[in-house]
């Protein structure tokens, strides 16, 4: 597991990682195979995580795809909780303390704070990408840039 939360280590942190995606899914173009590894592969390799996965589009609503950690919410209206503002904004959602975000849904109740990053391709809305931490401040300004490079990365190596 590589602290990226280290002094120094952030940047290096996630280019290791990027490197280490582009290699696990260079074979593969099926999205839900590279999506369930991409979750495997952040919830094993980042610090501090107790949930990551995706909510998938399916009809301006979000459904769950595949993920690592606790039993999740099934459905999430878009515009509802940090997942669905994400999916309605287009826009990627860093929360430092989850129950200071208004109209935040606990699915976990000892997630404290979060990470979503909208996927989008094609100028399509794909779905999210959603990483929680037990930690209130986990996600830093460095972690939400890597892991947007790494949501990149998932979508140029997946048909979807």
């Amino acid at each position: 597991m590589i602290d990226l939360n280290s002094a120094g280590e952030g940047l290096d942190g996630y280019r290791l990682l990027a490197a280490q995606l582009e290699s696990l899914l260079a074979d593969e173009r099926d999205f839900i195979a590279n999506a369930a590894q991409f979750s495997a592969f952040l919830y094993t390799q980042l610090d501090d995580l107790n949930w990551a996965g995706f909510y998938l589009n399916r009809n301006e609503e979000l459904v769950l795809g595949p993920f690592q950690g606790q039993i999740a919410c099934v459905r999430i209206p878009f515009g509802k909780g940090v997942c669905g503002t994400a999916a309605q904004s287009r826009e990627t959602q860093r929360v430092h303390d989850v129950h200071e975000f208004p109209g935040h849904i606990a699915c976990d109740s000892a997630s404290n704070s979060e990470v979503v990053v909208p996927l989008i391709k094609d100028g399509k809305l794909i779905g999210v990408l959603d990483l929680d931490s037990p930690s209130v401040g986990r996600f830093s300004e460095e972690d939400q840039a890597g892991i947007e490079r790494l949501a990149a990365i998932f979508l140029k190596s997946t048909d979807c």
